[in-house]
């Protein structure tokens, strides 16, 4: 018990004592009533509130001092299901890897079954027993392969319930069991036409595998487990990702750093500082943590955390977070916070209470076997009794019980979901459109309000040259081809996009000799027999006495104005020129806006920058309302607050900042041009950084959620129109099985429908 104790990864004080909160691991749940089911049963014990969630397999549990986690293992235990802590659970792989070899291992054994059934379906003459063989390959499928819809459907049994699992379970062991029927009806049929000696030549074909008794269903049996298999494996891969966006987020952090021992650089493993501490961080490293500057001025890049491109001068005493990238000057810096106090490990908290209060939407199909398969046993008892008490023979009353319940065999509610969602999704990747799972559908049809990030969604997320302003009488090619030439020489962002700029326009750059660089505020170099200043019209004017002509100062605000880092060039004691510098908008963004709001959604813009080039930015796309300013948690306030007055909010964003927003917002869109943790923490995912494929990702998701509920109207409708058929005898097992064999068919050739989809974006 101290062992566990020690590991309980959070106490807090409470009215009634101390309240302690544990993570546990849920294994066996196979649908959302799985989940209520442990949900409530943990609920029940004094002092205890429990959130069990479906999708991540796992249990928030908050408890009083008399209880303890075995306790809460122990009721989860005795529901049914297993509870571990995440340090001693199974790796995530595990019941993916179990899963996939059944399924590799079934699939050919009944490629096996289904060619020798129709094999005699055609009555092809054949020199042994098709029956025994057909056992043989199916006896592993069933008994094995569908041994997890087995045992799901036993513990439910136990309990007292029913799930999808049942209706798995029964159509398979029944299709087996009537098939096992069959094969020994005609061995007894053999030995009372031939006695006891078995003989190949005393085989007649027509009366032993085809006419001689009772029909088989080997290959229903057979087929069903191997489709249901692929729908399951499918399910637990997507479900797999539920905790990457947590890891995205945590490897975000530097993994060892330069610590100050006595005067000596030491470099040891971030997790062993301690606060006090002092580290070294050089240009490109990430800061280990979250501290304050002692020496050294550089510019920050912030980006994964604020959103935003343009780096963050620090100086001494200056604040820095962990996991964001020193981009220039040497830094020492002291550790002020560590662990869980980081700022990266808080926005890792919001994502996981967001994901924790976002339950995955339960199948239809799952809720209505609740009722469906209690209806149909009893259908099945029922029918099998009517026609005993009419008097019918035993045959004629098993037969018509036996095509009640392959009638009602699940296949087509087992394939309605995923052959849907595996076309629609296999389409959405010829267009660059990830979907993760069948639970994002429902969101996008009710979806009405978009929020945009800016930086990296709607701006391309990287400092570029905007315009070159020359000074009366000056050329701006020569005001460019100066300055260029001289920031080409510099490690700074700014720097960068200016030395680029005047590549692209004007070809190879002069040589520069004599470079030096203010750190964060500008660089000089020789160019051409003169000494060119490139930097703030503040450093210029106050270490080199060159102030901005009246014109160039209104063009400056102007720039400024529309969100504009602007950059003085002077030479010969004169400044010579302007340069503007920003994050651009991408040249199909306002057309997405457009789409957009064709789908009928109201997009909002929603950023972390200044309300000036927030606005600027967004009359330039078309967008009427802004929100500017937002930091990582006020993003997700903003989304909860929408939630409140009733609307249903999509989410689209890059940036481990918007992370937290898209797992909280009904619908979470993330570029594939951002981060892993943005990515991870959506529900769809466009690869290219064209935000007009989000617009198409909303219709694609919407057509492929009506072809899944199009596959369960007619799944279902199918089986409430053929059951009364069958149980008045009017369809045999033979001509049940052939009419589950054409449902599947139908809702595999519905779901193939959605290849026929059409992009609007032109670059899909």
């Amino acid at each position: 018990m101290a062992s566990v104790e020690h590991r309980d990864p959070a106490t807090m004080a409470g009215p009634g004592g101390l309240i302690h909160q544990v993570e546990l691991v849920i294994g066996g749940m196979t649908c959302a009533s799985c989940a209520a089911r442990v949900e409530k049963k943990l609920n029940r014990l004094d002092g205890v509130t429990a959130s069990v969630n479906y999708a991540t397999e796992k249990a928030r549990v908050r408890y009083g001092d008399g209880i303890t986690p075995e306790d809460l293992m122990a009721t989860v235990a005795h529901t049914g299901y297993t509870a571990e802590l995440p340090a001693d659970a199974r790796p995530d792989g595990v019941e993916l890897g179990a899963l996939r070899e059944r399924l590799v291992a079934c699939a050919p054994l009944t490629i096996g079954v289904v060619a020798m059934a129709i094999a005699m379906a055609l009555r092809v003459r054949w020199p042994n027993n098709l029956g025994m063989l057909s056992l043989m390959l199916t006896a592993p499928v069933v008994l094995w392969g569908a041994s997890p819809f087995h045992r799901a459907a036993w513990r439910n049994l136990r309990h007292g319930t029913a799930t999808m699992d049942t209706l798995i379970s029964m159509g398979v062991l029944v299709a087996f069991g009537w098939s096992c029927y069959a094969w020994c009806a005609r061995i007894a049929s053999y030995v009372q036409t031939y006695g006891t000696t078995f003989s190949i030549d005393k085989i007649d074909a027509s009366n032993w595998d085809y006419d001689g008794g009772p029909k088989f269903y080997f290959e229903v049996a057979a087929v069903v487990t191997v489709f249901l298999l692929a729908g399951r494996y499918f399910e637990a891969r997507s479900k797999r990702r539920a905790g990457a966006a947590l890891r995205a987020i945590l490897n975000l952090g530097a993994s060892d750093v330069a610590v100050l021992r006595d005067g000596q650089e030491v470099r040891v493993a971030v997790d062993r500082l301690v606060v006090g501490d002092e580290f070294v961080v050089r240009p490109g490293e990430k800061i280990a943590t979250d501290g304050e500057v002692v020496e050294g001025s550089s510019a920050v890049d912030e980006s994964m955390l604020t959103g935003e491109s343009v780096p963050i001068e620090v100086n001494p005493g200056s604040a820095v977070v962990g996991g964001t990238v020193n981009a220039s000057g040497r830094l020492r810096v002291r550790v002020l916070r560590m662990g869980e106090q980081t700022r990266l490990a808080q926005i890792a908290r919001l994502v996981t209470d967001a994901q924790s209060g976002k339950a995955a939407v339960q199948r239809l199909a799952d809720r209505v076997s609740a009722v469906f398969v209690p209806i149909v046993i009893a259908l099945a008892v029922v029918t099998l009794g009517v026609w005993l008490i009419i008097g019918a023979a035993v045959g004629t009353a098993v037969s018509a019980a036996v095509a009640v319940l392959i009638i009602a065999c699940p296949c087509a509610l087992g394939l309605a979901t995923p052959t849907a969602l595996l076309v629609g999704t296999g389409k959405g990747a010829q267009l660059g459109i990830f979907i993760k799972g069948p639970q994002v559908l429902e969101s996008t049809r009710r979806v009405d309000t978009v929020l945009l990030d800016k930086t990296g969604t709607i701006t391309t997320g990287s400092m570029s040259l905007v315009d070159v302003i020359p000074a009366a009488t000056q050329d701006a090619d020569e005001v460019l081809r100066r300055a260029a030439a001289v920031e080409d020489a510099s490690e700074h962002p700014v720097a960068t996009a200016i030395a680029a700029g005047g590549r692209q326009r004007l070809g190879e750059l002069p040589a520069v000799t004599g470079f030096r660089s203010a750190q964060g505020l500008g660089v000089q170099g020789d160019v051409s027999g003169a000494v060119v200043l490139v930097g703030r019209p503040s450093w210029l004017a106050e270490q080199w006495s060159v102030t901005l002509p009246e014109p160039l100062v209104s063009a400056a605000e102007q720039a400024q104005r529309h969100g504009r880092t602007v950059v003085a060039v002077a030479w010969e004691g004169q400044v010579r020129g302007l340069l503007s510098v920003a994050d651009t908008v991408k040249p199909s963004s306002a057309e997405a806006v457009h789409l957009l709001r064709g789908l009928g959604l109201n997009p909002v813009l929603l950023t972390g920058d200044n309300e000036t080039v927030a606005r600027s930015v967004a009359t330039e796309v078309g967008i009427d309302t802004v929100v500017a300013g937002m930091l990582p948690e006020d993003k997700v306030e903003e989304v909860r607050r929408l939630q409140q007055a009733g609307r249903v909010v999509a989410m689209v964003g890059d940036g481990v900042n918007d992370a937290a927003a898209l797992a909280q917002a009904d619908l979470g869109l993330a570029m594939g041009t951002g981060t892993d943790a943005a990515i991870e923490a959506s529900d769809l995912t466009v690869i290219r950084g064209d935000l007009r494929l989000v617009a198409d990702a909303i219709r694609l998701s919407r057509r492929t959620l009506r072809t899944v509920k199009g596959n369960l109207f007619w799944a279902f409708g199918y089986n409430v129109v053929a059951l009364p058929l069958a149980a008045t005898g009017l369809l045999n097992p033979i001509i049940a099985g052939a009419a589950m064999v054409f449902s599947s068919l139908f809702v595999v050739s519905n779901s193939l429908r959605l290849r026929r989809f059409r992009a609007l974006t032109p670059s899909a």
